[in-house]
């Protein structure tokens, strides 16, 4: 994290230092990061969290701003109408800063208004099966769905978030069908929001609901 954190504050200051010749005393006062969900979620707590580490630094705080809502556009599209002085970061996830762009018709061009700059994390899926179910292992699991098609039951965090395009995705290279529904249900699988959908659950606890249960964990490279 560290490393990390270090390539971070290189690129942002090399990035300012290649502009104008004003831009080689950056930063010069606090920069605003913008996290396109509510507080207490994953996406947030991970900014605060680098907010603080950056701050020493760079030699300025980094403020956190929350702007919530519209699967994350609102906040995405905040950070594209701010000057691009250095001053303004956003962050976010896969959903908002790739899926929306093919999901919504969005008021700005994620390719052409917004310069990535590093990855911070990675977030793995994982489906966690019981003992006493029927299926032990994938293989099983794709029997057991395909002879029960549309039974089982999928909580997602929100429409065309990650965990949802997953589960389309599995069923149509599986060939089962199964319903995918928001939040956590009682039903055959289910899989719990993610933090960034629903702030008071844990990145890294697991939902039981029905006789399945998957657990999403949150990780960051070295």
């Amino acid at each position: 994290m560290r490393r990390l954190l270090t390539i971070l504050a290189a690129i942002l200051l090399g990035a300012a230092s290649t502009s104008i010749a004003a831009a080689q005393n950056y930063p010069t006062r606090p920069i605003t990061m913008i996290v396109p969900f509510p507080a207490g979620g994953a996406t947030d707590t991970l900014a605060r969290f680098l907010a603080e580490q950056l701050r020493p630094l760079l030699g300025q705080p980094v403020v956190i701003e929350n702007v919530g809502g519209a699967a994350g556009s609102l906040g995405v599209g905040r950070a594209v109408r701010s000057a691009a002085d250095g001053y303004t970061l956003s962050i976010g996830t896969s959903t908002t800063h790739m899926l929306t762009g093919g999901l919504y018709a969005l008021q700005f061009d994620l390719l052409k208004d917004l310069e990535p700059v590093i990855q911070i994390g990675s977030e793995p899926l994982l489906i966690v099966g019981k003992k006493g179910l029927p299926a032990d292992d994938l293989k099983g699991l794709i029997g057991w769905l395909k002879a029960n098609p549309d039974k089982a039951s999928v909580g997602i965090a929100g429409v065309g978030a990650t965990g949802h395009l997953t589960g389309i995705s599995f069923q149509k290279e599986t060939g089962t069908r199964f319903q995918a529904r928001r939040g956590c249900l009682r039903g055959r699988i289910s899989r719990p929001p993610t933090r960034r959908g629903c702030p008071a659950s844990s990145p890294r606890s697991g939902t039981d609901c029905g006789r399945r249960r998957i657990r999403q964990r949150t990780s960051s490279p070295d």
